[in-house]
């Protein structure tokens, strides 16, 4: 590995790491630059962020909504000019619950979406048949693309699937049709089939070795909410988990089930596979449940569960709508920040 792959690199100065005063407006992406084109458009501030400039010109300090405003200020200006190292390896992260609705693939997206802003190479693979995270990357995903289907079952080579994310430098994504619905059945009767997916990763990289090209530096695997073949290949083909828990009761029902089937899978077809990262979403902090269930899984997973917490947000769930992460949607909304803070914290561990 030469002395520049080791390199750090530097997280652009967004306009979502500015002051509370320069908040710009969400647009939607015309080019791959758009993180670094944001413009500031006073005519076309939202709601949301205008408010918030306005409440800190007229509200004193002991309000609360100015209290969270300086907060929010103070974590923007903690993230700049922070440097994000390469990692040594390659790491593949898969992002599983098998719980519906707990933000999984709004996870894989906008962290790294978040990584490869700060010049990180990123490889998103979408093996949920629903194909969220492909629309949320704005990449094609109807029946007549090639997909990771293909990949899985007619051993169509990975780089002749992945497209470049037209919003963001760095990030390709490796999309799902709805093909993928079938693959589970059409698995079954194949060959190796629980390491199908990890095999096209090995040879993904060697390809691009060969070219000459940047390794990649994190690879994401966005699973379906089930425990089929399908998050079974995504498991034998990484080496950490990042599982998003909910803070609700339900989701943590769902987790100790989840942590059942992944000592299994270390078990018996991938050792080296490990629950690094937790992430609470969904954060509510007006409520008492919220508050408890976060206490809960810190008290249990002391060193998995990042700091950062991603609360609820409505610019998060508008995004995928412009086909978006929030990353370029609204870079200084609060759940863009979250993400930043937790792209840091998984860059650095």
């Amino acid at each position: 590995m030469t002395s520049s792959e080791t390199s750090t690199q530097r997280i652009p100065p967004f306009v979502s790491l500015g002051s509370a005063r320069t908040f710009g407006a969400p647009s939607v992406a015309t080019g791959s630059n758009h993180l670094n084109s944001v413009a500031v458009s006073a005519s076309k501030v939202s709601r949301e962020t205008a408010a918030s400039a306005n409440v800190l010109d007229t509200l004193d300090d002991s309000s609360p909504i100015a209290r969270e405003l300086a907060h929010e200020n103070k974590r923007r200006e903690r993230l700049l000019g922070r440097n994000l190292p390469k990692p040594e390896k390659t790491r593949v992260f898969t992002v599983s619950n098998q719980k519906g609705g707990v933000g999984k693939t709004t996870t894989t997206v906008n962290i790294a979406a978040a990584l490869a802003a700060a010049g990180l190479n990123v490889l998103v693979i979408d093996i949920d048949p629903q194909g969220n995270a492909s629309t949320a990357l704005g990449i094609e995903h109807h029946a007549e693309v090639d997909s990771i289907y293909d990949v899985l079952i007619n051993d169509v080579p990975l780089e002749d699937v992945v497209a470049p994310c037209p919003d963001i430098n760095n990030l390709i994504c490796a999309p799902a049709t709805i093909h993928l619905a079938g693959a589970e059945i059409e698995l079954v009767s194949l060959v190796a089939r629980e390491q199908r997916l990890r095999r096209a990763i090995d040879v993904y990289a060697k390809s691009r070795q060969k070219k000459g090209e940047e390794r990649l530096d994190y690879i994401f695997i966005d699973c379906p909410p089930s425990l089929g073949l399908l998050t079974v290949n995504a498991f034998c083909a990484a080496g950490e988990v990042l599982i998003p828990i909910q803070c609700e009761y339900y989701a943590l029902e769902g987790l100790s089930q989840l942590l059942k089937n992944i000592e299994m899978i270390q078990k018996h077809l991938n050792a080296d596979l490990e629950v690094s990262t937790i992430l609470l979403t969904m954060y509510d902090g007006r409520t008492n449940l919220a508050a408890q269930v976060a206490a809960e899984v810190r008290q249990h997973f002391p060193d998995q569960v990042l700091g950062a917490v991603v609360p609820r947000s409505v610019r998060i769930s508008e995004a995928p709508s412009y086909q978006q992460t929030v990353m370029t949607y609204d870079p200084s909304s609060s759940g863009a920040l979250s993400y930043l803070e937790a792209a840091a914290e998984i860059a650095e561990r």
